[in-house]
């Protein structure tokens, strides 16, 4: 059923369409930047933006960085809302359910084509900066430079560049349980992309009022962006086991509710 899953995944065009819109951004970034003089100056601006034009081999982490507070969680959140709700919408979910295979299986099933798709799209993104950075910027085949200005040897820059990409999958996990959590609540999918994004948008509006401070560790965007301390030097060490920590938290108690109620509710459609 796994297999099945992720083949109605990856066959559809628009799941592509999706992972080509998503890195168009981050390509016509690097363009702007390539042709322009719009990169802000060495220690300003958004991380990487500034050390990519000397490094370009630090695109991917600038590519992931650009689509991560939006675009990303968008296209996970559509995907995990459709993957239950999309079934019941099109009428095909008690026919999935009449399978011996069983509800918790199919499950299952559901959130590793969504784990697929979260994992493909960020190798995309990065591997498509990559090429891109490489390309338009000056590449430091040997060493890179570090967010802190230090010096890095290629396989440190590869170790921390992989150790991002895992991060950023993890942080996305988050929101594709909070889609699948919802998409066993509606028939919508629509609705429960919408939901999703909802505590995303919340989460983020949050975070910037003083108020709030109390909860602001715990809401689930809070550590995103964490992934830039990997390229300090040294490695910040604190906020990214703490993003980890509490994307795993919201995982486990996200998907054990999805699972209880996708196993004991009625299903008529």
């Amino acid at each position: 059923m796994i297999g099945v899953e992720l083949r109605k995944l990856f066959r559809r065009p628009r799941t592509w369409v999706t992972i080509a819109v998503l890195n168009a951004l981050p390509v016509l970034v690097a363009v702007l930047l390539q042709l322009t003089d719009l990169a802000p100056r060495p220690g300003e601006g958004p991380p990487f933006l500034s050390a990519v034009l000397t490094n370009g081999s630090l695109f991917p982490l600038a590519a992931l960085a650009i689509v991560l507070p939006l675009f990303l969680p968008i296209a996970v959140a559509v995907v995990a809302g459709d993957s239950v709700a999309g079934e019941a919408q099109a009428g095909t979910l008690r026919y999935l359910l009449a399978r011996p295979a069983g509800r918790t299986r199919l499950l299952v099933a559901k959130l590793v084509a969504v784990v697929a798709f979260v994992l493909v799209t960020v190798l995309v993104v990065a591997a498509v900066g990559y090429l891109v950075g490489t390309t338009l910027f000056d590449a430091q085949p040997v060493a890179g430079t570090s967010v802190s200005g230090t010096s890095l040897t290629q396989e440190e820059l590869v170790v921390r560049t992989l150790l991002a990409i895992g991060y950023v999958t993890v942080s996305m996990l988050g929101v594709a349980a909070f889609g699948l959590f919802f998409s066993t609540f509606t028939d919508s999918p629509l609705a429960a992309a919408l939901g999703a994004l909802a505590v995303l948008v919340a989460s983020s509006l949050l975070f910037t009022l003083d108020a709030a401070s109390p909860i602001a560790p715990y809401l689930p965007t809070r550590y995103w962006l964490a992934f830039v301390d990997l390229f300090r030097d040294p490695v910040l060490w604190r906020d990214l086991t703490r993003g980890l920590a509490l994307q795993g938290v919201y995982v486990g108690v996200l998907l054990a509710a999805a699972w209880a109620n996708f196993t004991t509710k009625d299903v008529t459609s």
